[in-house]
């Protein structure tokens, strides 16, 4: 998670909502990303999609069982949704989303039966590290 804290901070030093994201598979980091949609001029381009896409590069597979994907916050639809045609067999996140968490907040796509995968989530793991770097990122937009 520290990993994906430094990424979220670069994230955020490029005008980016600071988020990061990192794939490990057998303790070894194949993944990274940071937030970057304004950047690239695209609204996928979430740290989750990144770290997940380059994850898949590294494997040379679109599947990543086994693999474990680190975000510093809880997963949007969107990701959670990449996250599970990913089959990533582990979600650990950070600070919780109240407006557009998809682990749990507003819906919970790991928990949906009809779905048929269901990775394993571990929320909270330096949630007040995550929520800090948010909350002051809005905090200087507004200000």
């Amino acid at each position: 998670m520290g990993e994906a804290l430094a990424l979220a901070r670069s994230a955020g030093e490029r005008g980016e909502v600071p988020v990061g994201a990192v794939v490990v598979c057998d303790g070894v980091v194949i993944g990274r990303g940071g937030n970057a949609p304004i950047a690239q001029s695209d609204p996928t381009a979430h740290a989750e999609i990144a770290a997940l896409r380059e994850a898949a590069l590294s494997l040379g597979n679109y599947r990543l069982p086994g693999c474990a994907l680190y975000v510093t916050i809880e997963p949007c639809a969107m990701c959670a949704g990449a996250i599970q045609h990913a089959r990533i067999a582990r979600l650990v996140f950070g600070a919780r989303d109240p407006k557009t968490g998809a682990c749990g907040s507003i819906v919970d796509l790991f928990a949906e039966p009809r779905l048929n995968h269901h990775a394993t989530v571990v929320a909270g793991v330096r949630a007040g590290e995550s929520g800090a770097l948010l909350s002051a990122f809005f905090a200087a937009r507004r200000g």
